[in-house]
């Protein structure tokens, strides 16, 4: 993260010798915190008064859960995002923090009057497909890579939260925005994904995404995805903008990322996880995932596969 050197900057030299230290920042209906942990620990909690939305730094965390599906928890590394809603609760283990290599990682809170604020605007914008869902948060956790995109926005919160700047309220409002859309788009697009799966055939979006996820080795054919929705290529292109933020083929490549994602963190090849996602030239697939993710495959990889080699 290349706001490392404004995190390191906000560390006290006088701090005591705790487990771990804060550094919080207050502005428009929001907080940013920095947490930099010294020492080893397990079983550490976290609660939620509203949102929180945590990204990690550096080091890695076990973050434990009521809906965590078993008892070992979830490896929570960076340029991932832990979203707990408000009220939430999480036991964090600190597997490897020590005085030369604290475990960092920031929170934000936001405050549940803008989250409805913002939702309502984008129930207003657009109707979800799946009709038992609207663009309203769910109160659920989310644990999830986040791409390059998200990771610039952090870093320039960072930035805003702990800089002097003249119009800095303005724009931590408009980055707090920002990176609500994102996680209700997230949601969103999720819900809408298994429900397409329950239902490919009620509408032709639903449909559309349903073969694409059926056939993510084949070519992007878009007429024949016209034919599969039963929709001219506008009415298309503009039903995949208002439901998934995104044209047919920035969605069928994300898809197939996030399919050789899962597969490196299984501990697949590179060159199986590329030609497995539909991908047919090694060169071409590091370049996409690295503008996505922000690390190469071959670095994503190892920070799931710490012994192992390509």
């Amino acid at each position: 993260m290349r706001g490392d050197n404004t995190l390191l900057h906000h560390r006290r030299s006088n701090r005591q010798l705790l487990v771990e230290n804060k550094v919080a920042f207050a502005g428009p209906d929001s907080e940013l915190s920095i947490y930099d942990t010294y020492r080893e620990a397990s079983r550490v909690g976290l609660d939620a008064p509203q949102l929180m939305y945590c990204g990690m730094v550096k080091g890695k965390k076990i973050m434990h859960s009521d809906s965590a599906s078993n008892d070992q928890g979830q490896l929570f590394l960076p340029h991932e995002s832990y979203v707990m809603p408000p009220g939430g609760h999480v036991d964090i283990d600190f597997p490897e923090a020590n005085e030369r290599q604290p475990t960092t990682c920031l929170t934000i809170e936001i405050d549940t009057n803008k989250i409805q604020a913002i939702s309502e605007r984008m129930n207003d914008l657009t109707t979800h497909e799946d009709p038992d869902h609207d663009w309203q948060y769910q109160p659920d956790v989310i644990h999830a890579q986040h791409t390059r995109d998200t990771q610039m926005l952090l870093e320039k919160m960072v930035c805003l939260y702990t800089l002097n700047h003249p119009d800095k309220e303005i724009l931590m409002e408009l980055s707090v925005s920002e990176l609500i859309i994102r996680l209700l788009r997230q949601q969103g697009r999720d819900v809408l994904l298994r429900y397409c799966k329950k239902a490919p055939d009620t509408s032709g979006i639903t449909a559309a995404l349903f073969f694409l996820e059926k056939n993510l080795n084949l070519p992007l054919d878009i007429d024949l995805l016209c034919r599969q929705a039963c929709m001219s290529r506008s009415k298309l292109y503009s039903a995949f903008k208002q439901q998934l933020g995104c044209s047919p083929g920035e969605f069928h490549q994300q898809l197939r990322l996030k399919n050789a994602a899962q597969a490196l963190k299984s501990g697949q090849t590179v060159s199986m996880a590329c030609y497995n996602a539909g991908f047919n030239d090694l060169s071409h697939f590091s370049r996409r995932f690295t503008l996505f993710y922000g690390c190469s495959p071959t670095q994503f990889r190892a920070k799931y596969n710490e012994k192992s080699v390509d």
